[in-house]
């Protein structure tokens, strides 16, 4: 982090410093944190307010740690009645953003702007930010220092988080933009106002709260809305609702696609686009990309998916209009494997199945496309069999109104693709067993079950050595803990010891990441919960 004490952090933010005498050393902040277990000399540890409890009820704890120095709404005294050192605000939230935007511009002002200054990249769409924003981040770390987010670190809260941790060396900085309401992408905007804007897809993800999907391309264009005349958009050409966002903004406009048909494009539009699109065996997707310089460079990446070839233009095409050259790009994205756990996540087991977890997040246009994989991977090819196929889905979560017809689909579609067996886990995803059966899955082919230990033990029970399993549901859902458990098990059905990670942090502690615990492992499922 950029160096500050508390009466900076103050003036930065509009806040009082408490409980500090005027006499004292300058408390120097190099760390911050919404977690009280992370919290060490040096750390400013916000005290949120979340949905289920409190963090100022574990500023001792974070103080206990190590903390140095707490961003409070109120004051909290110590066990003597004592003010622990703190700055008051308002709102502890909006304050955070305050800090992340001055971080930005004090960035700039060491480093510049233009074609050698820092660069600011934002990315939004219904599918694809992490993956998109993990095989950018590969490309600037080989040119330049970089941040990026943890995980899904995409909102009010998450954004600030990962601001925080740039340094004074920082030269590219990636930023994942989601959202829940028309406002929120706006408002990240204006906090890190980014150079480049990424908008990948509209999807159905969170219709229930946008009020439907034409809220959510309104959500997702405000990114492009926010650049300058010196920025760049970079559109997904082959999304209708994203190529149509070229006319809400006044930079100059990037797109990519996997379509060589250039006649839905305004005159002379630049691209990056692949052809030669295929999978290997192992599900690799194969392509070349073509460059506005006229460079071609055939790449095989480590991802697993057809439908990450979306994500591996939307970064080649931001690396790109953000000064790397095309070579360094596609060199990066040779063999370049998902960098965030549970996107696609390949394990194989000794007895021979192939477990895929993709179960971090899920909404009807990411559950086919995992479900395509999937059968992909079953079919024979070259000298390889076919082999037996299992989808285990859970709910996918905030769809709204659209919720069984979008689970009934699912459920119609895993039948047509041949997959050889279902396993649908809990009340919300109900209907896409019923859908199977109507649509002709019969016997033991589906099967519903209440909950993912029944699930454990059905799959305990009948994985047969060669089979292929994909785990995915959205986050809450819990399919990506039974995925790492069957990903885990050893050939006689026992579970092999747990991860360090999988165990609780023992005594008391403050996770104030939008209250997203994950009860089996203690780990933030996401700052704010899912968003799109």
């Amino acid at each position: 982090m950029i160096a500050l004490d508390a009466h900076q952090i103050a003036q930065i933010t509009g806040g009082t410093v408490l409980g500090l005498q005027d006499s004292a050393p300058a408390l120097v902040i190099q760390h911050v944190t919404t977690d009280s277990r992370e919290a060490t000399a040096g750390t400013l540890f916000v005290a949120k307010p979340g949905e289920v409890t409190d963090g100022h009820k574990f500023v001792g704890t974070a103080f206990a740690a190590g903390a140095d120095l707490a961003l409070v709404q109120r004051p909290v005294p110590d066990e003597t009645g004592a003010v622990y050192p703190s700055v008051q605000v308002d709102d502890v939230v909006e304050a955070m953003g305050a800090l992340a935007a001055w971080v930005v511009a004090h960035l700039r002002e060491l480093h510049g702007t233009g074609a050698d200054g820092v660069k600011v990249v934002g990315i939004t769409g219904s599918v694809g930010k992490t993956t998109t924003k993990d095989l950018l981040r590969a490309i600037f770390e080989s040119v330049g220092p970089t941040v990026a987010p943890q995980g899904s670190y995409n909102g009010e809260v998450g954004v600030p988080l990962t601001v925080f941790t740039a340094t004074p060396q920082t030269r590219y900085l990636v930023v994942e933009m989601g959202a829940t309401h028309i406002g929120n992408i706006e408002y990240l905007c204006n906090m890190v106002h980014p150079d480049v804007g990424v908008v990948l897809c509209v999807g159905t993800a969170h219709a229930g709260e946008f009020g439907g999907v034409e809220n959510i391309a309104i959500a997702k264009g405000e990114l492009v809305e926010a650049l300058g005349t010196d920025g760049v958009a970079v559109i997904n050409q082959d999304d209708p609702r994203v190529r149509t966002m070229h006319s809400r903004t006044q930079a100059p406009v990037v797109f990519f696609s996997s379509d060589t048909d250039t006649s839905t494009l305004p005159p002379q539009a630049q691209r990056v686009w692949a052809t030669e699109v295929t999978t290997d065996d192992d599900g690799h997707p194969t392509l070349t990309l073509h460059f506005p310089d006229g460079s071609e460079h055939r790449v095989v990446s480590g991802l697993i998916g057809a439908h990450h070839v979306s994500n591996i233009l939307a970064a080649a095409t931001a690396a790109y209009v953000s000064g790397v050259p095309a070579a360094q790009i596609a060199s990066v994205l040779q063999n370049q494997a998902a960098g965030s756990r549970w996107r696609m996540e390949r394990t194989e087991r000794a007895d021979g199945v192939t477990v895929i977890n993709d179960a971090y997040n899920a909404n009807p246009q990411s559950m086919r496309a995992a479900l395509q994989t999937l059968a992909a991977l079953g079919r024979p090819s070259g000298q390889r069999p076919a082999r037996r196929t299992w989808a285990v889905l859970g709910g996918m979560l905030e769809l709204g109104d659209l919720s069984v017809q979008e689970h009934d689909s699912i459920g119609r579609q895993v039948v047509r693709m041949n997959i050889s067996k279902l396993v649908v886990v809990g009340e919300t995803a109900r209907p896409m067993y019923n859908a199977a059966h109507l649509e002709g899955s019969w016997g033991n082919e589906a099967t519903w079950v209440e909950d993912a230990d029944t699930a454990e033990e059905l799959l305990a029970r009948e994985l047969a050595p060669g089979d292929i399993v994909l785990f995915k549901s959205s986050n809450a859902a819990g399919m990506k803990v039974l995925g790492d458990k069957v990903a885990a098990a050893t050939v006689d059905g026992q579970r092999a010891p747990a991860a360090a990670n999988d165990a609780p942090a023992a005594g008391d502690h403050w996770l104030s990441a939008g209250d997203c615990v994950n009860a089996e492992t203690t780990e933030p499922s996401g700052i704010q919960g899912e968003r799109a």
